[in-house]
Parts: structure tokens; sequence; C-alpha cells
């Protein structure tokens, strides 16, 4: 059975916005981005995208996506995204075209009850923030990847602000980077 694998960049307190927000280019362009994405980041990222064959992803964010990476060459993420099967959130038809796309709507449950018995390796949440805090309140991520920026964005909205019940999460891995960022890996602990 697949499994949905979602990666966040966040925060130390936990806020998931665009950190690109808070040092704009024209500002500093010689300020570092929180995380800076050194060799450790990108290894692991190239890891977790190799084990993924399709991405859901949040309407907004398949709609911001299909404008920019079509056209990126920001590696190895460009490649993945631009070649990856996209099944994307919505309740209206998509109005743009990348690559291998569905549309999929209804219960969230649903949804991920469906794709994840197609035979096919992990599907990756990237970006969507309110899908994957949908996703974690609903108790449907298999795994989570944070990479956690030595960062505090009192400003950004929380990753975990639309979860209403506790849940118990096991610790897979912890891998702190040269830029200082650490790659967080979580699994749910379920009842056996």
């Amino acid at each position: 059975m697949r499994r949905i694998v979602a990666y966040v960049i966040t925060s130390l307190d936990g806020a998931v916005d665009d950190p690109n927000r808070l040092f704009p280019p024209d500002v500093d362009p010689d300020h570092p981005q929180p995380p800076t994405f050194d060799d450790e980041l990108i290894a692991r990222e190239e890891s977790l995208i190799e084990q993924q064959d399709a991405v859901l992803l949040g309407r907004h964010m398949y709609d911001e996506w299909s404008r920019y990476w079509p056209t990126s060459d920001v590696q190895p993420f460009a490649d993945f995204i631009n070649g990856v099967r996209k099944y994307v959130v919505t309740s209206t038809p998509l109005t743009s075209e990348w690559g291998d796309v569905e549309a999929v709507g209804g219960p969230l449950t649903d949804i991920v009850g469906r794709l994840t018995t197609l035979p096919g390796n992990d599907i990756g949440v990237h970006g969507s923030i309110e899908l994957v805090q949908s996703l974690i309140a609903e108790g449907l991520i298999d795994e989570l990847h944070l990479a956690v920026a030595p960062v505090i964005d009192p400003a950004g909205r929380r990753l975990f602000e639309r979860a209403q019940d506790l849940q118990r999460l096991t610790l897979h891995s912890a891998t702190p980077t040269p830029g200082g960022a650490l790659w967080l890996v979580y699994r749910p602990r379920r009842a056996d």
C-alpha cells in the first residue's frame, strides 16, 4: 500500500509560510534564505523524492507551481515535479496544464483511500500548507519530513493549527546540517 509522505520547510517555532518573504532579495541579496539548502539538505530531498512517483497538491499550490516549475532549473526538484504524476485536490476544473495531472475531489479520507490503493510508490505532499494541515488533522499522513530552519517566525501560519486531537508521533530520524538546519522524520504512532 502506498504511503502519504509530507515534506515541509518550517521555522523552529512551527511557521510554514515561505521564509523568503522575510528576506526579499532587493533588501539584502547576500542574506541566506532560511533554511540554507546545503549539501545535506539537498541529499535528503533527493532521497525523499526518489521514493515518490506521485504528488498530491492543493489547488492554490498547483496554480502557483504550474507557472513557476516548468521553466525552472532548480534541481533536483524541477525535474522531479515536472515529470511526476500530480493529483490536485480541487472542486473546480483545472485551468492550466502541467504534465501528468488529474483533478481529484471529495472528502480527503476518500481521496487518500483511493490513491493509496493504486499501485506505485509513495505519494508526496510538497508545499500545499492548507492541504498538509488538513491531512494532519485527519490523521492521513504516514510520514512527515520537516526541514527545520534556524529562525523564529512569529508571523507565519503554523503547521499544526488545524489539529484538534492529540496525535503521538515517533521520531524516525534527526539529521543536523552544516547550515544549522535539522531534517526530522516523524511517523504517527498508531494503535496495533
